[in-house]
């Protein structure tokens, strides 16, 4: 298992709010993109105390022995506690008034990988042909597709597809959505925030996975949200065996 990863400011922010880890446990990786919101470096604080409390929470509660079940509800305990923390702290100082953050991890090991996501930001599975989204954004624009309101290519440009109706820190408790794909021989994934997903389509972004190096392909997917004008901080992890 080997995992690359990268994050920019982009052409267009003061700062960057997005916060991106990958590491390993044993021969297992686990990977965790988060994409802060909230006032001047609020969101930036939440991305980063997202990512530290997630693996922390983790890194405490897992071994080897953990079996499917078991490793989902790590996981979703692991964004709970990262929730509270920022909730937590958005309400002792006025300044963080509004802090959250999306999150979106996956946990990979030898036979299956584990998804979790609250927000926008994404996670793709990178097959041979085409790259598959595995997560829903929890947006508004997302909201008025499932009821039927918009249809897919309305939602992709829809004025208010950045505003999210889950994220992390926002409320006193947090709903993530899980997913377990099982596997047999390889699996490659794609993890972003929409600094990538929101500017880039699908099929730019597999061509750019296609066309590089493995060690390359973090960068240069992060060149290729730049050259389409780079208007938010753009945050990427890909993991394969």
């Amino acid at each position: 298992m080997r995992f690359r990863f990268g994050t920019d400011i982009g052409l267009k922010r003061d700062e960057n709010q997005d916060a991106v880890r990958c590491e390993y446990f044993g021969h297992n990786v686990l990977a965790v993109v988060c994409d802060g919101m909230g006032g001047e470096r609020a969101g930036k604080e939440a991305s980063a105390v997202a990512v530290e409390e997630f693996f922390q929470r983790f890194s405490a509660g897992y071994s080897e022995s953990l079996d499917d079940e078991e490793i989902r509800k790590l996981l979703i305990s692991s964004v709970s506690a990262a929730n509270s923390v920022i909730y937590t702290r958005a309400r002792l100082d006025f300044k963080n008034f509004g802090m959250g953050t999306t999150c979106v991890a996956a946990f990979i090991n030898n036979k299956s990988a584990f998804i979790i996501n609250v927000g926008d930001s994404r996670a793709y599975l990178i097959t041979d042909k085409k790259l598959l989204r595995i997560t829903t954004d929890h947006n508004v624009a997302a909201l008025l597709y499932e009821k039927g309101q918009i249809t897919e290519e309305e939602m992709e440009v829809h004025p208010q597809r950045h505003m999210l109706t889950r994220a992390v820190g926002v409320e006193k408790t947090v709903l993530p959505d899980t997913f377990i794909l099982d596997y047999e021989d390889k699996i490659s994934l794609l993890l972003c925030s929409d600094g990538l997903s929101g500017y880039c389509s699908d099929n730019e972004i597999y061509d750019v996975i296609l066309n590089s190096s493995f060690d390359n392909v973090a960068d240069e997917l992060i060149k290729l949200a730049l050259s389409k004008g780079g208007r938010d901080n753009i945050t990427v992890a890909v993991v394969s065996d």
